[in-house]
């Protein structure tokens, strides 16, 4: 059984949802090696489809439930 996090959506404060660690983690970690230090900045879609290549394999095959 794999471990869980709890994460709250921001357009539903209070309101959390279980999602499996390894990923979670993996995924924040990924974006945020992508995002720029300055301005502008990037898109939520420029930057998940930068982090896919970061992603671990194991965890997600060929970015296979990557997708929010």
């Amino acid at each position: 059984m794999s471990d869980k996090i709890a994460v709250e959506n921001i357009n539903t404060p209070g309101r959390t949802h279980n999602v499996d660690k390894a990923k979670y983690t993996a995924m924040k970690d990924a974006i945020l090696a992508t995002l720029p230090k300055a301005a502008p900045g990037m898109t939520a879609k420029e930057a998940k489809d930068a982090a896919l290549g970061l992603l671990p394999r194991d965890l997600f095959p060929g970015g296979a439930t990557s997708g929010w």
